[in-house]
């Protein structure tokens, strides 16, 4: 009988193919193909360069083998194996396993510490459609329109897309990306790969009923994919891959009190979500609480109609850094501000946190609740990893 080994692999459900991980691996033992993104055995030396630049935690998936499961193995899956079950090998293999899962765990906790974790869906949420466009064979969307939601004077581009899927089924959840495909290829010849994108419209579509939904998209100097979507117009078609995304989903519950925390072009999911709570819980809900932070208003997208959305249905905190004459304010120093009606949502049982923007914002984010929670008498890192094994705690960084 083979030695147990330990195996790394990625949950093909919850992966949202952003191929991060793939850019990142130092030792190139990540690789994909139409459908999946997968670890090979061969190669990989568990240097956990990957795990922390996950948005998902899907990365962060382990088995103990007699065989390992080959590339073929893993194309193939769309949701992981259960954990084999059989009988100890030698005891010097038992010790083997539990002084690399010993090494792993402290890696990882080193890792998570500014990372969302391994991101668990609300209990009442809907089950998503997964990855049923693939690089191999893409739906094609009809652009409908391409609306500039920052002022015209502003440092920033962003964009409102909407794509028509016509009569191909693609069915999505708020919360879901989906990848674009640019056209071209990159200097190796190389087909570019999609660049993901969070939907921003509920799961009904933009136009209630129709078979469309809605992008918002920033325009990067160098990006190739961003300008060919902020360039798009009317009538263009568009390749498309998706829908992704298991976790970072909106619960059903209209009673769930909603904290939402973005910067930028983060603000795409939430927006989702607060169509469809007005849409289908006009009545009382849980709550809904906004903090949005932006470099000034005219930067801010969807400005405008975020005010005319009524404080019954969505408290907002919108947070400006580069106003002219005041100083430089953030999402963590809104949440400060904001402590006492922090600690009433960290203690709710039916309380959500969602955490989306730039990376870069997470541990000013992370700090915040710690001092709220400490503020009140609770340990942050508990309250944390609780909610998240609840499915209360989701957090998409880039």
């Amino acid at each position: 009988m083979n030695k147990p080994v330990k195996q790394h692999l990625i949950d093909p459900e919850i992966c949202i193919r952003c191929y991060t991980c793939e850019m990142t691996c130092p030792i190139e033992a990540i690789t994909h193909d139409d459908s999946n993104v997968v670890v090979d055995f061969e190669k990989c030396e568990f240097c956990m360069a990957c795990i922390p630049v996950c948005p998902t935690g899907s990365i962060d998936e382990w088995r103990v083998v007699e065989t390992p499961y080959s590339l073929e193995d893993q194309f193939g899956w769309e949701e992981l194996p259960v954990q084999q079950e059989f009988e100890s090998a030698a005891s010097e293999a038992d010790t083997s396993i539990e002084a690399l899962d010993d090494a792993m765990a402290a890696l990882l906790a080193e890792a998570h510490s500014g990372a969302g974790g391994k991101a668990k869906a609300p209990a009442s949420a809907s089950k998503p459609s997964i990855n049923l466009y693939t690089l191999g064979k893409p739906a094609e969307a009809t652009v409908q329109g391409n609306y500039r939601l920052t002022a015209e004077n502003a440092d920033t581009d962003v964009r409102h897309i909407i794509l028509d899927f016509g009569g191909q089924p693609f069915p999505v959840l708020e919360g879901q990306s989906i990848g674009i495909i640019a056209p071209g290829a990159d200097a190796d010849g190389k087909p570019y790969l999609p660049r993901l994108y969070s939907i921003s419209s509920p799961r009904d579509g933009e136009r209630p009923n129709y078979n469309n939904l809605s992008l918002t998209v920033k325009r990067e100097p160098n990006g190739i994919c961003s300008n060919y979507v902020c360039d798009l117009k009317v009538g263009d078609k568009v390749k498309v891959t998706g829908p992704f995304g298991a976790t970072f989903l909106m619960p059903n519950d209209a009673q769930a009190n909603l904290l939402m925390i973005c910067t930028g072009t983060g603000s795409a999911p939430f927006r989702a979500f607060t169509m469809r709570r007005q849409r289908s819980n006009a009545g009382s809900s849980g709550g809904m609480t906004l903090v949005f932070g932006a470099r000034t208003p005219e930067s801010l997208p969807y400005f405008g109609p975020l005010k005319k959305v009524p404080e019954t249905i969505l408290r907002k905190h919108l947070v400006f850094s580069r106003i002219e004459g005041e100083p430089k304010h953030y999402v963590q120093d809104k949440l400060r501000e904001e402590a006492g009606a922090v600690a009433e949502i960290l203690k709710d049982p039916n309380a959500h946190i969602y955490i989306c923007g730039l990376r870069s914002m997470e541990e000013g984010v992370e700090k915040a609740l710690s001092d709220i929670s400490d503020g009140i008498g609770i340990e942050w890192a508990a309250v944390r990893n609780a909610m998240r094994d609840e499915g209360r705690y989701h957090v998409e960084t880039y």
